[in-house]
């Protein structure tokens, strides 16, 4: 079943009583893009989409998480990799990456993800940031990571760490798919 991000997203503001236009203001985005995602008329890119929701207080994986969820699971099965992506086709802003967690958000100081990269993809034109530092390996094709002013392409063994309050990109120059296996401490991405 694929995930609602339009209802989802009305579904948090409303419960939070706030309008569109005051979520946007919240959020440094324009009311016209709070109507369009909530129709489900355009896919935020993950930059946008982590403005939005810090305006609501909440993260990524606070947003993708399924209600009921619980118990002390400590092992997890491919197939049981919760998917915390916002959809976007390649081309648009985020489309061709595909964020997979590991457990349940907000259920560990740790946020493990399982992430791909399509050629070509990334996280969107605008560098983000969150309140955390971030370490990751390549383990297979190259990925383009912009943190600050620098700019390093890396690819499968290499690795990086960083504080996640320092602006930053990830883009796929491509040829083929970019896998990464990443942390995020504490987890607000």
């Amino acid at each position: 079943m694929a995930f609602d991000t339009g209802a989802r997203l009305r579904a948090e503001r409303e419960a939070r009583r706030l309008s569109q236009r005051q979520l946007a203001a919240a959020a440094g985005v324009t009311g016209a893009m709070i109507s369009m995602i909530e129709q489900n008329r355009t896919s935020p890119s993950v930059a946008t989409l982590k403005k939005i929701l810090a305006g609501l207080g909440m993260s990524l994986g606070e947003f993708f998480a399924e209600a009921g969820d619980g118990g002390a699971k400590w092992h997890f099965s491919g197939d049981e990799l919760r998917e915390i992506t916002p959809l976007a086709k390649i081309g648009e802003a985020g489309g061709g990456v595909v964020f997979r967690q590991i457990g349940r958000p907000g259920a560990s100081a740790i946020q493990m993800l399982h992430e791909t990269y399509a050629p070509g993809a990334d996280t969107g034109p605008d560098l983000y940031s969150h309140d955390a530092e971030e370490a990751g390996l390549v383990i297979a094709g190259q990925i383009l990571i912009t943190v600050g002013e620098d700019t390093r392409l890396l690819s499968a063994g290499d690795g990086y760490l960083f504080n996640s309050r320092t602006p930053h990109r990830f883009r796929n120059p491509g040829p083929g798919d970019c896998v990464i296996v990443s942390a995020c401490t504490p987890p607000t991405f």
